[in-house]
């Protein structure tokens, strides 16, 4: 509505300087005063609104300095001058409005992305309902074309989807039984049954739609400068006018000091940008909350990684199991009936492995408890099962054989993540888990060392042996294996205290206090936890590495945009107010070159909207070869 108003303001009072000049070639002068005086009122009243509204709220507006000037162009009789400015100042906030809509339209996307029903299946019948209704364990039913409501486990069909919305990737991705499906995503082609998991505000969509809306809102620390800057500028721009006036006794000249100084451009200069740089990346797959996290990211020069689930894929799976005392099947079953209340990834990947090979896990664990970085503990029918690494188990009585200890580091050297299982304060065994390295993970490192990150770091829970193998594979510059949550907090504060600009990448809840503490945290979107993504100041909705130094280059782009509309914008004004009091600019002319300062603001900023499209052949050398980045 107030877009409306505003658009229709512009163009009557156009119109009217448009009959104003007419009457002055017509010579009719006191039709041509009546018609800019309309001009100037009806210009003019959106302006006297938000003035008096900065004056109820103790601020000093830059629309304060333009009544005022307006009002003493009225007073002397210069209402072309009056009209004119007016009508300029109004337009290039029209414009300035516009803009920034254009620059919110990743986010006007996502909303038109938001199906508003569904069909889902109940009791063997099709039923089509409002997505509100929907409730999770609801079988929803997809066909070609249609956009999925509800984030879920694929039950039945397979088929395309085109995932953009979420991860920022154009090629559709297959999915089949058992993959996981994002509400808000299109199923190009197919036909899928899905289960629901998460409904309404807790799918992965509604939260993209929920973070962007509070990134565009955030402000960063130029901006609130900025907004700051014109609380005491107006006022200082007030005095040097009386100043102007007591030495020149030239009202028209004061007058138009006190338009020109008008900081138009400078005051949208960061807003602008910032909203255009965080649009572009939500498009990208690439969530910024905010203009500071913007700054913050185009400063970092040591980034820091979790390894498994944010360097690996996550999908760790057993390559080996070796009993002493016990047999294979029953100790993969016994570790699985106790690892099925666990969360953590090592845990599930025990169960998957026991009903992989059909075993039936009947009994139900007591007096469980999560040893954070260590393992687990529990009672399973009378015996005392402890699962974890070598420390826990001997912590709770169980001695580790000199044997046993061999074959763990033989199987560690290999890269594989060794899982000690004891049983009544014996060895039962050993499960060896490996996970495979993401293919992007050392692409993207090379990337980052390309475009100047100082320094890369592992930190994991995982052993030394299978932490050294990934890094050395990944060309990591420094590793720090068996790490707790504490000590991953500890090393992110020792960087810090050596005045490094760090970021660190993580996925788990055990990453989350890392994630905290970073000058920029980095959480894995898909498979990464709530706790990580609600922590994290970026998140990689598509689970992809080579997301951060496409953000990187962004933010440092942004940052760099910014800068430029800042220095524009005070050169402008600068050479504007010296034109003045040189007696080579006037109202009128000074307030056309004002606007299309702003107006050239705006355009610059509007490059950001295309980031990335124009470097999408850009190569990098990487070990001789170019890769694409």
């Amino acid at each position: 509505m107030e877009k409306i108003k505003k658009s229709h303001i512009v163009m009557v009072s156009g119109m009217l300087l448009g009959i104003a000049f007419l009457f002055y070639l017509l010579k009719l002068l006191l039709w041509r005063d009546a018609a800019l005086i309309l001009a100037t009122v009806v210009a003019g009243y959106p302006i006297v609104k938000k003035a008096v509204q900065a004056v109820r709220m103790r601020a000093f507006s830059i629309e304060l300095l333009v009544i005022i000037a307006v009002v003493g162009a009225l007073i002397i009789g210069e209402y072309v001058e009056s009209a004119a400015v007016t009508f300029l100042f109004l337009f290039g906030a029209y414009l300035e409005t516009r803009t920034l809509e254009k620059t919110r339209n990743s986010l006007k996307t996502l909303m038109d992305m938001v199906p508003l029903e569904a069909t889902v299946l109940q009791g063997g019948r099709k039923v089509i309902l409002p997505i509100e209704n929907i409730v999770k364990g609801d079988r929803i039913l997809i066909q070609s074309g249609e956009k999925i409501a509800v984030d879920g486990k694929v039950v039945e069909g397979q088929g395309f989807i085109n995932q953009a919305t979420i991860t920022g990737e154009s090629v559709p991705a297959n999915k089949k039984r058992g993959d996981t499906v994002f509400g808000g995503t299109i199923l190009d082609n197919g036909y899928l049954e899905v289960e629901a998991e998460k409904v309404g505000d807790d799918t992965a969509f509604a939260k993209i739609i929920e973070l962007v809306e509070e990134a565009q809102e955030a402000k960063a620390k130029t901006q609130r400068f900025l907004e700051r800057f014109a609380n005491v500028y107006t006022p200082g721009i007030l005095v040097l006018s009386v100043i102007v006036f007591l030495f020149t006794q030239n009202i028209e000249l004061t007058l138009t000091f006190l338009v020109i100084a008008c900081p138009g451009a400078l005051v949208i200069s960061a807003p602008v940008s910032l909203v255009a740089g965080i649009g572009n990346g939500a498009k990208a797959g690439t969530l910024v909350k905010g203009g500071e996290v913007m700054e913050n990211l185009a400063k970092m020069d040591v980034v820091v990684f979790d390894k498994t689930g944010t360097l690996t894929k996550g999908k760790p799976e057993v390559t080996g199991v070796k009993g002493f005392g016990m047999k294979e099947d029953q100790l993969i079953k016994l570790a699985a009936e106790v690892e099925a209340r666990s969360e953590h990834h090592l845990g599930r990947t025990i169960v998957k492995e026991a009903k992989n090979r059909d075993m039936a896990l009947t009994n139900q664990p007591f007096n469980f408890a999560v040893k954070k970085g260590q393992g687990i503990t529990a009672t399973l029918d009378k015996k005392h099962v402890v699962i974890g690494n070598r420390k826990l188990l001997e912590n709770n009585g169980t001695r580790v054989n000199n044997d046993a200890y061999s074959f763990a580091i033989q199987e560690e050297k290999y890269g594989n993540t060794v899982i000690f299982v004891g049983v009544n304060n014996q060895l039962a065994g050993i499960i060896s888990i490996a996970d495979q390295i993401r293919r992007e993970a050392r692409e993207t490192i090379e990337h980052l060392r390309a475009l100047g990150i100082k320094q890369t770091i592992m930190l994991t829970g995982d052993n030394k042996h299978s932490a050294k193998k990934v890094a050395d594979q990944l060309g990591i510059d420094r590793v720090f294996a068996e790490m707790l949550p504490e000590d991953k907090v500890a090393q992110i504060k020792q960087l810090k205290a050596e005045g490094k600009r760090v970021a660190m990448v993580g996925d788990g809840i055990n990453d989350a206090p890392a994630i905290a503490l970073a000058d920029v945290g980095i959480a894995m979107g898909a498979v990464g936890t709530d706790a990580a993504m609600e922590t994290a100041d970026v998140v990689l909705m598509g689970d992809n590495l080579a997301k951060i130094p496409y953000t990187y280059r962004l933010a440092k782009a942004t940052v760099r945009n910014l800068k430029q509309n800042m220095f524009f914008a005070v050169g402008t004004v600068g050479l504007l107010l010296a034109g003045v009091l040189f007696g080579k600019v006037f109202l009128a002319s000074g307030m056309l070159i004002h606007e299309l300062s702003v107006l050239i603001v705006i355009l610059n900023a509007i490059r950001l909207v295309r980031f990335g499209k124009r470097n999408k052949k850009r190569i990098w050398p990487i070990n001789g070869k170019l890769a694409k980045a």
